[in-house]
């Protein structure tokens, strides 16, 4: 499945440089068992924040995506929150880590941790 494909499902999309950085990463634990579970806490200045973590679980009604090897796990209750939403990595001289571009976020506070 390409990018365009996922893009167009309404689930979550890993770019794949942010598929690199996680591969990298999994390399780094010495772990293939676990995936990258992406969910939505209440939480932050606006109401909702994003938590992106390594999981070894499986949850019933889990959303699960392959991208090139790397497993993306979306539980069932965050799923509609991040509909449509990109995953990237960035390593520039202003800013490092993981990205998301939400369309489901109606606005996000000025630190950028947050959303609702």
């Amino acid at each position: 499945m390409t990018v365009q494909e996922q893009a167009t499902d309404g689930g979550v999309v890993l770019t794949e440089g942010a598929a690199a950085k996680v591969k990298g990463l999994l390399e780094q634990e010495g772990r293939d068992d676990l995936q990258l579970r992406i969910a939505v806490q209440p939480g932050g200045c606006s109401g909702l924040r994003y938590q992106l973590f390594f999981d070894e679980r499986s949850l019933d009604g889990d959303v699960v995506k392959d991208f090139g090897g790397v497993h993306v796990v979306v539980d069932r209750m965050s799923a509609p929150y991040l509909g449509g939403a990109t995953i990237d990595f960035v390593d520039t001289i202003e800013k490092q880590g993981f990205t998301i571009d939400n369309p489901n976020a109606g606005g996000s506070c000025a630190c950028g941790d947050s959303f609702h």
